[in-house]
């Protein structure tokens, strides 16, 4: 039986991590920290377990095995290297850091220490991903050619823990990125996950163009990211991740084969449909993909256990998860620069 700690008791754990842990016969959670303690005491106080003053003094019980890592993108790098010399293995939420030296850096450690780091890059876990890896992997629709693929929704506000406009999201000291932190990087990693291809060279546009802060003025991180993607055989795309989709969740990927073409999420009936170049049309009825308002189990913290206890690498491993961020940070790179970034290692 595995000992977690959560770091960070805000939404993301209290709908996801903590419930999945919960969920899972070889995970007990014993230990909660928030920079808001009477949140770490609610959490202990519901599911069991003791709340810590301070995350050194969490991560000094030497029962703990391991932790989620569910704070403000600024503190994941620190939070998780510090988990990491205390000898605990990470789990954390994405995005990995807000620096592509950090990243490296987290990696390295986890490496040194021997401890496993992974990613909550949850969506290539879905029913529909994973069988659309197989049919790609199996030919159905040929060489990729070119992707569009897309993550909108109305924003974080509602998905904080403090909702409206004065979430973290929305402040660039917290969040650093906006909507390609929070919704472009799932893209990325699931673009990779089901090219078999990395992202090589990136030209990208981000914008404000509507939310607003606190101060009725415009958030201090982008709201909009625009991407053109090429990958290393030659594979070109869009990806878009965007705040303000006013309806219902896009999170669809097309991908146009020499054979076809593969539709993911993009159907309001059917979780994937194939139309093939002889005319004929494949319809596959998989689970929906998760929404901010439908949680349904991701996986990844079953995942984490799994390669804790069987010692085994992970699709999730933070070494993997360094290519989309390098493409992630390339975007930025551009979006600043208003040109094209070849991508290097």
């Amino acid at each position: 039986m595995l000992k977690i700690g959560i770091i960070g008791c805000g939404k993301i754990a209290q709908v996801r991590h903590i419930p999945e842990y919960n969920a899972n016969e070889n995970a007990q959670i014993v230990a909660y920290y928030d920079k808001t303690h009477k949140r770490a005491e609610a959490m202990a106080e519901k599911h069991g377990g003791q709340a810590y003053n301070s995350c050194a003094e969490l991560l000094a019980n030497p029962e703990i095995d391991a932790v989620s890592v569910c704070v403000a993108n600024h503190m994941h790098a620190e939070d998780t290297m510090d988990a990491l010399r205390a000898g605990k293995h990470v789990l954390c939420e994405k995005p990995m850091a807000t620096t592509m030296e950090d990243c490296e850096a987290m990696v390295a450690l986890a490496e040194r220490t021997g401890k496993k780091l992974v990613i909550g890059h949850n969506q290539i876990l879905t029913p529909a991903h994973r069988r659309a890896k197989e049919l790609i992997d199996q030919g159905l629709i040929g060489e990729i050619l070119t992707f569009r693929t897309t993550f909108g929704h109305g924003g974080p506000e509602t998905w904080s823990i403090d909702p409206g406009p004065g979430t973290w999201f929305f402040n660039k000291e917290a969040a650093v990125l906006g909507a390609m932190a929070d919704l472009g990087v799932h893209k990325v990693y699931l673009l990779h996950y089901l090219t078999g291809q990395k992202v090589v060279e990136a030209i990208a546009k981000f914008a404000t163009l509507h939310k607003k802060d606190v101060s009725d003025q415009p958030i201090e991180v982008e709201d909009n990211a625009m991407c053109i993607f090429q990958l290393e055989n030659g594979i070109l795309g869009t990806m878009a991740a965007s705040w303000t989709y006013y309806g219902a969740e896009d999170n669809s990927t097309v991908l146009y084969g020499t054979k076809g073409i593969l539709r993911i999420y993009d159907d309001p009936n059917y979780s994937m449909v194939v139309t093939l170049k002889n005319g004929e049309t494949i319809y596959f009825d998989l689970e929906s993909i998760q929404t901010n308002e439908n949680q349904t189990k991701s996986g990844v913290i079953d995942a984490f256990i799994d390669t804790i206890l069987e010692d085994k690498e992970t699709e999730l491993s933070g070494r993997k998860a360094l290519d989309s961020m390098r493409a992630i940070f390339a975007a930025l790179e551009s979006a600043e620069q208003g040109r094209s970034v070849r991508i290097t290692d």
